[in-house]
Formats: structure tokens, C-alpha cells, sequence
């Protein structure tokens, strides 16, 4: 049942992200796109964040059974379930605006309709995004797997500690992806430059987060990885996805590329258990993040490089 349940509720992520980044695309000028993706993300860090600190402490501090959490988790799904039908509704206004822009995108679009071919959506440029984006997300979600687990197991921090020293990934994640999609919508030519800086400073933060000998350090390594991490990142590569990805099939094109975060996510957490059951730590799973996330940064630089010099000739 609870593998069941895990399902569904990944089902209704995905349900939720899809429908939050159409809405955000039809209502948010592209100068602005970065930005607002942001935004919606930020949400997520914010739940991650206070589940982290409520779990620890009402379960395993406090002694209440783990079922808590999703009482609460349900409560809270179904008051914004409410909100979103009160407040998020499809207006006549709304259907007679797409409806428009549909007869008007159909009478001026005189290009001929081509259906995706497997050849365009995995061009070198598209298919190492899709790969940095993997090793993004990888590092990502063994980090917010395991973190408490391996700072009670392997750090020496208990109860309530736990969960607010692995809530600082996400709350600081918040002005990271708030500050950082601010730069990149002000300077749009430079996503490449961000995407790689980024992802090169959260390898080392990551790094930093196993090496680290004292608490001080560690703590310091964990809300800079949530600064530069996923979710300040990911709104700038899918931006620049959106510029880079060929006209026709950018759905597909963008579904290709969450399928290989989506990949990621069951990947990173079952891998890392694995390693922690053969090697009784899990030093080597972030060490195996930081060497994707390292390899697929590198990986992509050089290919946007090649690419922008066969546009320059």
C-alpha cells in the first residue's frame, strides 16, 4: 500500500508541474520566464523544508507515529485543492482568447507541419542537456533522500537537528533560484555561463558536504548546495531549453527532458541504498553525485561550445 501510495502522489506531482508551467507560459511574458518558473519551484522548497522539521520533530523526537505526517500532508492537499478550483478557473474570456490565437496562429503559420523525429529531439545539444539534467536531479534527490539519514547515522546529529539542518538545503534554495533566474532573465545571452558556474560550485558543495570535519563546515556546505543546487539551476535550463529546442515538438522535446529527471529520481535514492547496505555508509553515494553532476556540466559546456562555434561559421 505504501508503494501504491507513493505512486499516486507522483502521479499528482507530475499532474501539478505540468499544468503549473502551461499556465505560467500562457500568462508570463518570456522576459520574465525564468523567473516565474522560479517561483512555482520555490513552493516545493518550501514543503520539503517544514515536512523535514515537522518529521523529525513530531516523529522522531516527539515519539508520534509516522502516520502524522500524512494526515497532515492531506489536510493540506485537500485545502489547496479548494483554493486552486475557487481561485484557478477557465473563464469564457480565457476560451475565446485560445480560441483566437488558434484561428490566427492557423492562418499565418505557413510552415509545413513535420512531425518530430527521434534524429532532432536527441541532437548532441539536446541529448547533453537531457544528460546534465539527469545528473542535476540525481544529486538532487540523494541528497534529499538520504541527508537525514546520513546525518543521524554517520554525523552524530539527532532529533529534531536532523531535520532542521537538512531543511537548510531547500529553505536556502529558495533565494538561490529567486536571485539566480533574476540574473538570467536580465541577461538572457549568458544561461550557459549560469548553467555551468552553477552546477560546478553545487559539485563542490556536495563535496564539501562529506569532506567537511567539523558541523560549522558541513552546515556551511549544505545551504550553499541549496543556494546553487536543482532548484536555482533548473529554472535557467529550462528556459534555455526552450530557446535551443527545435520549434516543432517542443512538448515532446520537454517530456523527453523531465522523463530523464523522473529517471533520475528513482535511480539516485535506490542506488545509494544499495551502496549503503554493501559499504554501511553513504559517503560513496555523494561522491558518485558529485562525479555525474561534474561529468554532465563538462559534457554540456563543450557541446554548447562546438555548437555556438558552427553557428558562428
Amino acid at each position: 500500500m505504501i508503494y501504491f501510495g507513493s505512486v499516486l502522489a507522483d502521479l499528482g506531482c507530475g499532474s501539478y508541474y505540468g499544468s503549473a508551467y502551461s499556465l505560467t507560459s500562457q500568462n508570463i511574458p518570456l522576459e520574465k520566464r525564468s523567473f516565474s518558473t522560479a517561483i512555482v519551484n520555490s513552493g516545493s522548497a518550501v514543503g520539503a523544508g517544514f515536512g523535514l522539521i515537522l518529521s523529525s520533530y513530531l516523529v522522531a523526537q516527539k515519539g508520534l507515529p509516522w502516520q502524522i505526517m500524512m494526515y497532515i500532508s492531506i489536510v493540506l492537499i485537500v485545502i489547496v485543492t479548494i483554493a486552486f478550483a475557487v481561485v484557478i478557473k477557465g473563464s469564457k474570456e480565457d476560451k475565446a482568447f485560445f480560441n483566437a490565437k488558434a484561428v490566427s496562429d492557423a492562418k499565418t503559420d505557413t510552415t509545413p507541419k513535420v512531425k518530430v523525429s527521434a534524429k532532432t529531439l536527441f541532437l548532441p545539444k539536446m541529448l547533453f542537456a537531457y544528460i546534465l539534467y539527469f545528473a542535476v536531479c540525481y544529486a538532487y534527490y540523494m541528497t534529499v533522500t538520504w541527508l537525514p539519514n546520513f546525518l543521524g547515522t554517520e554525523r552524530g546529529f539527532q532529533g529534531a537537528a536532523i531535520g532542521l539542518s537538512s531543511s537548510l538545503v531547500s529553505f536556502a534554495s529558495i533565494p538561490g533560484a529567486l536571485f539566480f533566474s533574476k540574473l538570467a532573465d536580465k541577461y538572457l545571452n549568458q544561461k550557459v555561463k549560469f548553467i555551468v558556474v552553477l552546477n560546478i560550485l553545487a559539485a563542490g558543495m556536495l563535496l564539501l558536504t562529506v569532506r567537511a570535519t567539523t558541523s560549522g563546515w558541513l552546515l556551511v556546505a549544505l545551504i550553499l548546495y541549496g543556494f546553487l543546487g536543482k532548484l536555482a539551476v533548473e529554472p535557467i535550463m529550462i528556459a534555455w531549453l526552450g530557446e535551443n529546442a527545435p520549434k516543432v515538438g517542443i512538448g515532446t522535446t520537454l517530456g523527453v527532458f523531465n522523463f530523464f529527471g523522473i529517471m533520475s529520481s528513482i535511480i539516485a535514492p535506490a542506488l545509494t541504498g544499495r551502496i549503503s547496505d554493501a559499504t554501511g555508509s553513504k559517503v560513496l553515494g555523494f561522491y558518485i553525485a558529485v562525479i555525474l553532476l561534474v561529468s554532465g556540466t563538462l559534457l554540456f559546456m563543450f557541446s554548447a561550445i562546438r555548437d555556438k562555434q558552427k553557428t558562428a561559421v
